[in-house]
């Protein structure tokens, strides 16, 4: 269809569920209400026979937004350059919560710039990591149709 998901996430309670699914488009540009609708109808006719999630539950469909998150290991290449928070699983140097630049994926290892100091934090070990929202993001998002123009981060 010509879309890439960014994250599936199952919020709320057995009484109230939401089944969130959060898309970007696959040229880069920014995702529109009508490709939101679209994905929701493919889904919500293929979900209707295959029945992934028991139980009754409501279908959101989204793009990511400018504030990301990151999910998979291209968001970090791709991002490198602007500000960021994280958090991991478990300690990194007694810290568990990250908020600088970042640097950039090596080898499965994502670097953040905070005061001066780069942190290393293994993929495996990031429970939540997002885009923050700044002048120079929106800046980069707008100039380019919503795929950020690191050259100019």
């Amino acid at each position: 269809m010509g879309f890439e998901v960014v994250r599936i996430a199952i919020t709320g309670s057995d009484g109230r569920r939401t089944l969130q699914v959060m898309a970007d488009r696959r040229d880069g540009s920014q995702i529109s209400v009508a490709d939101c609708e679209e994905i929701s109808n493919a889904l919500s006719a293929i979900f209707d026979v295959e029945d992934p999630l028991p139980g009754t539950y409501d279908l959101e469909v989204s793009s990511a937004g400018i504030d990301r998150p990151l999910t998979r290991p291209k968001d970090f290449a791709t991002y490198a350059g602007f500000l960021i928070k994280l958090e991991t699983r478990v300690p990194v140097n007694t810290r568990k919560r990250f908020r600088g630049r970042l640097e950039g994926l090596v080898d499965g290892k994502v670097t953040i710039r905070m005061d001066g100091v780069d942190h290393v934090v293994a993929l495996e070990n990031i429970s939540t990591a997002k885009l923050v929202l700044t002048d120079e993001l929106i800046a980069a998002t707008a100039s380019r149709s919503g795929k950020p123009d690191n050259d100019n981060a």
